[in-house]
């Protein structure tokens, strides 16, 4: 089992900056591939950004230009958010999925227990 936690979440204003954090533990030596979600109010979790194993990103359109994901090692991800929206605001997930990469919500394996992200105008 892959246990997952996040961090650095908070608020900012509109065009403002955040950095996320995903530290995984537990079973880390299993293939597996970490990617963000986000979950705003009455909307379902959606992918936001992932890296496979060999370090190809991906990120939903809404995000290209202004997220970064990266990874330092099997262990710890990384999203980078710039240029921040309210539309953005929502809360970020860290998942893993044991068949790479983890592009869609519903193959994900584990999550974290999510970190706030409030983006205001």
């Amino acid at each position: 089992q892959v246990h997952l936690v996040e961090s650095g979440g908070g608020w900012a204003q509109s065009g403002g900056s955040l950095r996320l954090s995903c530290t995984a533990s537990g079973d880390t030596d299993s293939d597996y591939c970490l990617g963000w979600f986000r979950e705003a109010p009455g909307k379902q979790r959606e992918a936001v950004a992932n890296i496979d194993n060999y370090g190809t990103t991906r990120y939903a359109q809404s995000v290209k230009g202004r997220f970064t994901v990266s990874q330092d090692n099997k262990m710890t991800l990384y999203l980078q958010m710039n240029s921040l929206k309210p539309e953005d605001t929502g809360t970020y997930y860290c998942g893993a999925d044991l068949l790479c990469p983890a592009t869609l919500a519903s193959g994900i394996d584990y999550w974290g227990q999510g970190t706030q992200v409030t983006v205001s105008s």
